[in-house]
C-alpha cells in the first residue's frame, strides 16, 4: 500500500478524552474514531490489526478441533427466560422490543442460543464431543465505558461452547482450550497468565481468566513471579491427548496466580517473599466449565447408549478480540508510539523515501515495493512529499516492526537502511539483502 493512497488520519495532538496509552495511541494513529460512548468505528489501520488477531484466533481454534460458525447479534428473550438469566443478568444487557412487541436483546454472550441449536440437532452420545465457536460483535451496556476499546460497550469476541457426555470429557475440553489460548496469545506477542478467577454471571465452579500484566489493568492480581518465566513456545501437542493437555494445564496453573476476587492471602503468604508479586492485569480471555447448568434448564440431553437420556456437560470459552488490540499496545509501546509484534502488525515493513522525486530513490523504492510484495509481504510505502522527520514520526507512531529507509547517500554506496522499531538498531544492506532479511523475519509468522 502507498501511503499517498491510504486513509490514515493521524493526529498530532492527544485527544483530551483518552485516559490510557492504548486509547491515546489508537486515536492518534488513526485506528479508531468514537461513534458514541463506548462504540467505535474501526478505521483501515485498526481494522487490519483486528483482522490479524481474528485470523490467529481462527487458526488456533481450528487447530484444536473446534468448528467455526456464526450466530446473530440479536437474540430472543424467551431463550434467556428459559435459562433464568433474562432478569438476573442486570442492566448491562441491552433489552429491545421489536415492531411486533416481542422482547429481544443485543447478545452479551451466547450460551442460550448455542444450547438451543444443540438441542435442535444433536440427540445421541455418538455425536459427542462437540465444540462450536464463532467470532461476533457483542454489546454490554457499561455504566461508564472508558479506556477506548479496552472497556467499550460494543466489542468483538470469540466465544466457543463445548458439549460433552461426562464431566471428565468436559474438563478435557477446558484443558484443550487453555492450551489453544496460550498458543494464540504467544503468537500475538503477548504473555497472558491464566489465573483462577470468579465465574460471574456465566456460572460454574471452574474458571480461569487470562491476564496481561499492565499498569492500566482493571484487575489487581497476585502471582508467583516464576510463572512469568513460562512459555508455550513451538512445542507440538496432540489436542486429543488428555495427558498432554493436562500436563500443560498443570505446568501453567500449579503456581499461584489469582485475581482479587479469588485471592487467598494465607496461601499467597506461603510463597517465598522474593517471588510474591502484586500488579495490575488486563483480562483478554476466560474459560469456564459449568456442567449441566444450561442443559438442565433448557433440556439439552442426549441418548446415553443405554436407553436413557442425560444432560450434556458444557463449558464456554471467550477471547476479547477487539480488546486485544488495546492490550497489545499497553504491553508494547514507547514514548514515540506503538510497537507492533510481528504476528499482528498491520503492515510487515515500512519503506521510507527520503527524497521523493529523485529518480534513483523513487526507482529503488518501487523495486523494493515489488520485491517485498512478490515475497507475499505487505509493505507500506511512504511516498508522500513530506520532510524526513515527519515520515519517521508517522512510522514510529503507527509502530510497524521494520523500516527500510532509502536515501541518495545510501544508494550511492549501494545500500539501504533496515531499522528495528523495537530496538532502534539499524544495519546497512543491499536492497536485495534487505528484502531477504525481512522475508526471513516473517517466515515463522506465515
Amino acid at each position: 500500500m502507498r501511503l499517498s493512497r491510504y486513509f490514515l488520519p493521524v493526529l498530532k495532538e492527544t485527544p483530551s478524552e483518552a485516559q490510557i496509552v492504548s486509547h491515546r495511541l489508537m486515536l492518534r494513529a488513526g485506528m479508531i474514531k468514537q461513534a458514541s460512548a463506548g462504540i467505535y468505528s474501526w478505521l483501515p489501520l485498526g481494522y487490519k490489526v483486528l483482522k490479524r488477531i481474528e485470523q490467529i484466533v481462527h487458526e488456533e481454534q481450528i487447530r484444536a478441533g473446534h468448528i467455526p460458525m456464526l450466530m446473530p447479534t440479536l437474540q430472543s428473550a424467551e431463550l434467556w427466560r428459559e435459562s433464568g438469566r433474562y432478569d438476573a443478568y442486570g442492566p448491562e444487557m441491552l433489552r429491545i422490543r421489536d415492531r411486533h412487541d416481542r422482547d429481544m436483546l443485543y447478545g452479551p454472550t451466547n450460551e442460550e442460543m448455542i444450547t438451543d441449536i444443540f438441542r435442535s440437532h444433536v440427540a445421541s452420545y455418538k455425536d459427542l464431543p462437540l465444540t462450536l465457536y464463532h467470532i461476533q460483535w457483542k454489546f454490554r451496556d457499561e455504566v461508564r465505558p472508558r479506556f477506548g476499546v479496552m472497556r467499550g460497550r460494543e466489542f468483538l469476541m470469540k466465544d466457543g461452547y463445548n458439549f460433552d457426555l461426562t464431566k471428565e470429557d468436559a474438563l478435557h475440553a477446558y484443558n484443550r482450550h487453555l492450551v489453544s489460548y496460550l498458543r494464540s496469545y504467544e503468537r500475538m506477542g503477548l504473555q497472558a497468565i491464566p489465573m483462577r478467577a470468579d465465574s460471574g454471571p456465566i456460572g460454574g465452579d471452574d474458571t480461569h481468566e487470562f491476564l496481561v500484566l499492565a499498569e492500566t489493568g482493571e484487575s489487581e492480581v497476585f502471582y508467583d513471579s516464576q510463572i512469568t518465566d513460562l512459555r508455550f513456545g513451538d512445542r507440538a501437542i496432540d489436542y486429543d491427548s488428555v495427558e498432554q493437555c493436562q500436563s500443560v494445564l498443570e505446568e501453567f496453573t500449579s503456581r499461584y496466580a489469582r485475581t482479587d476476587e479469588t485471592h487467598d492471602p494465607e496461601v499467597f503468604a506461603q510463597i517465598p517473599q522474593e517471588r510474591q508479586r502484586v500488579a495490575r492485569g488486563i483480562e483478554v480471555g476466560q474459560i469456564f466449565y459449568f456442567g449441566t447448568k444450561y442443559s438442565d434448564a433448557m433440556g439439552a440431553t442426549v441418548d446415553d447408549g443405554q436407553g436413557g437420556k442425560v444432560p450434556v456437560h458444557m463449558g464456554s470459552h471467550g477471547i476479547g478480540v477487539s480488546r486485544l488490540v488495546g492490550a497489545i499496545i499497553e504491553a508494547s509501546h514507547d514514548d514515540k508510539g506503538i510497537i507492533w509484534p510481528e504476528g499482528v502488525t498491520p503492515f510487515h515493513v515500512a519503506i521510507v523515501n527520503l527524497k521523493q522525486g529523485d529518480a534513483a530513490c523513487d526507482g529503488a523504492c518501487e523495486d523494493l515495493y515489488k520485491a517485498l510484495t512478490a515475497k507475499g509481504l505487505e509493505p507500506l510505502y511512504d511516498d508522500r512529499a513530506e520532510r524526513a522527520g515527519a515520515k519517521f514520526a508517522t512510522m514510529d507512531l503507527i509502530g510497524l516492526p521494520w523500516r527500510i529507509t532509502v536515501g541518495p547517500r545510501g544508494l550511492g554506496a549501494g545500500v539501504v537502511e533496515l531499522t528495528s522499531r523495537k530496538t532502534g538498531e539499524s544495519e546497512e544492506l543491499s536492497p536485495e539483502a534487505a528484502v531477504a532479511r525481512v522475508a526471513e523475519i516473517y517466515a515463522p509468522h506465515r
